[in-house]
């Protein structure tokens, strides 16, 4: 992620300590002391300690850790339904902690929307019943929440079961009517916790990628809590990872797993399936050389002799990627008086983008015989991927 971005929600500092003498817990914090011996020595459970991270606009951020890593309690301290011991919370300019009641009322009102793990539905209540219900609470007019109610429970695949009750419905389907009320409040943030766990593996996956869905035609400020670390790789722009209440690594997916903070992350991704984490920009390679649209097939002989390539690819005046020739039909094509290689050109050769995840390659080299190219979202072609750097580069990741 660019930190060009605008952040929405900049966290500094920020500690939480159950138990009644926190200042005491700090200062033993401040010292060097850890979680357990701090709870040793005053009873004070330090939940969070010296937590620092942006959340930028637009960014579906995931916060993990296992059990009592303090991942619930730091979504909890965003909108204070967890009182923070010390530290700055700030969105949009407003820093939560120094709220008051009121301020921070409102304050929750326009800035969070929350999704919980166990649904939180009301039985007696409708779908479109339960998706109103937080406009219902503000006051909002009833043929406007309706229809607000109605959108958004067409934007998670709901439209037509308005009128059904929770006990009628999947759990995916009840977990949708969640997401459905929180997109309805229209709140600036969507805070996410645990909100696929109770789910079935294959609902769950179908959930995650509702999301991600979701996300790409929203674009709305998303902090998502877990604990499963396929979940986060899968869904997150970036990763914030817990330990003890403590930070231990915030990188996007392939930064975490290319390059661990430590021991306890790299024991941490151990097992993981890099080949679905990494993208194919990890293992492209320069292009070693190009050729015109308006050259002919001499120039593309030349040149692959040149650079020790079998194949070529043919560029347009924008750099933007419209063919290949290869060695042989280069040579045909000479013989038979052709003046330009986009007259011999093949296209039958496979690109993607520098997101296409490493493991959707292998099927490709399967069904071409050429390289694979990487565009942008102009065609304008980036670099190459050959099978050899795709197997180089998940060794290499294996062995970090």
């Amino acid at each position: 992620m660019s930190d060009n971005r605008s952040v929405k929600i900049r966290v500094r500092q920020l500690s939480k300590v159950f138990g009644n003498q926190p200042k005491k817990a700090l200062e033993l914090r401040d010292q060097g002391l850890k979680r357990p011996e701090i709870l040793d020595r005053t009873g004070q459970t330090l939940g969070l300690s010296d937590i620092n991270f942006d959340v930028y606009e637009g960014e579906l951020l995931v916060i993990m850790g296992l059990s009592g890593s303090g991942k619930s309690t730091l979504i909890r301290c965003l909108n204070r339904l967890i009182e923070p011991s010390e530290g700055e919370i700030v969105i949009d300019g407003e820093n939560i902690p120094s709220l008051k009641e009121r301020e921070l009322l409102e304050c929750r009102r326009r800035h969070f929307s929350m999704v919980f793990q166990n649904f939180a539905l009301f039985p007696h209540r409708t779908v479109r019943q339960n998706a109103e219900f937080g406009l219902e609470i503000r006051g909002v007019d009833p043929a406007e929440r309706r229809q607000t109610a109605a959108s958004a429970l067409k934007q998670v695949g709901l439209a037509g079961w308005e009128d059904a009750y929770p006990n009628q419905l999947s759990g995916g389907m009840q977990q949708r009517v969640g997401l459905a009320r929180a997109l309805a409040n229209d709140a600036s943030v969507l805070l996410m916790d645990e909100a696929f766990s109770a789910l079935d593996p294959l609902i769950r996956g179908d959930m995650q990628q509702e999301l991600l869905e979701l996300q790409h035609r929203m674009k709305k400020t998303t902090v998502f809590i877990t604990h499963d670390l396929d979940e986060a790789l899968s869904i997150g722009d970036r990763i914030v990872l817990l330990k003890d209440g403590e930070v231990v690594q915030i990188g996007t997916p392939e930064e975490i797993l290319t390059q661990p903070a430590d021991d306890y992350v790299r024991r941490f991704i151990e097992g993981v399936d890099k080949s679905r984490i990494l993208r194919a920009e990890s293992a492209m390679r320069k292009v070693r050389s190009t050729v015109r649209d308006t050259d002919g097939p001499r120039t593309a002989l030349r040149k692959m002799r040149d650079h020790g390539l079998d194949a070529i690819y043919i560029l347009d005046r924008e750099r933007r990627l419209i063919g290949l020739i290869d060695a042989d039909a280069a040579s045909q094509a000479l013989e038979e008086g052709k003046q330009r290689v986009t007259d011999v050109m093949t296209q039958d050769f496979r690109k993607v983008v520098r997101e296409e995840p490493l493991h959707n390659l292998f099927a490709m080299f399967h069904e071409n015989r050429f390289p694979i190219a990487v565009v942008d979202e102009n065609q304008v072609l980036q670099g190459v991927v050959v099978k050899g750097a795709v197997l180089d580069e998940l060794a290499q990741a294996g062995e970090r």
